[in-house]
């Protein structure tokens, strides 16, 4: 089990925190915690070993854009030996009680946040099959019914298949050369 901090105790403790950032590289550029790493929850199996050496330096925080996925990740560490706390409420709650968020320099076109890329795909969906269901067959309604029974389970689960799958998309992925900047980062950190 993760441990959960709030971003009171995160304010308080940053300069000792090695912060890694689970979200998608686009997420990431769209504003991140002073400091963080980016190492997408894809990636985080191939970051396993420099993260055991980063733990022994510092307290590890996981940050996501809710907390959800740096639970995911704090239970992944967990099960691997390596301890890390979460942060609760994940970026939005420390922008919104305040937190300053870093943005690369070099970011040119900045990729949307995860949760905009879903409720545009799912709206558009949605949209399709009803569209579709008029002009082509009654049938194609079944797929604004899928999309809808999909966030249905999203919110009860507090999962999202279809962020999941968005997430394998290029422009969410990491480069391995900046996935291994990233861990040669974290390495001198």
């Amino acid at each position: 089990m993760t441990s959960s901090l709030t971003t009171t105790d995160v304010r308080e403790r940053l300069h000792t925190l090695v912060v890694i950032d689970v979200r998608t590289p686009g997420e990431y550029a769209g504003g991140h915690l002073p400091g963080a790493h980016n190492i997408p929850l894809d990636d985080l199996q191939n970051a396993l070993p420099t993260l055991r050496e980063a733990s022994g330096r510092g307290d590890l925080l996981m940050v996501c854009a809710s907390g959800n996925r740096s639970q995911n990740a704090g239970a992944t560490l967990s099960r691997n030996g390596i301890p890390a706390a979460s942060l609760e409420g994940g970026t939005a709650a420390w922008a919104t009680a305040g937190g300053e968020l870093h943005r690369p320099a070099t970011t040119t076109a900045t990729t949307w946040a995860m949760d905009r890329q879903v409720r545009l795909t799912a709206g558009s969906l949605v949209l399709l099959g009803l569209l579709l269901g008029q002009v082509a067959h009654p049938a194609f309604q079944l797929l604004s019914v899928g999309v809808a029974a999909g966030l249905v389970y999203s919110a009860l689960s507090n999962s999202c298949a279809m962020a999941t799958l968005l997430g394998k998309l290029p422009w969410n992925r990491t480069g391995r050369a900046a996935l291994d900047d990233t861990l040669a980062a974290l390495r001198n950190h």
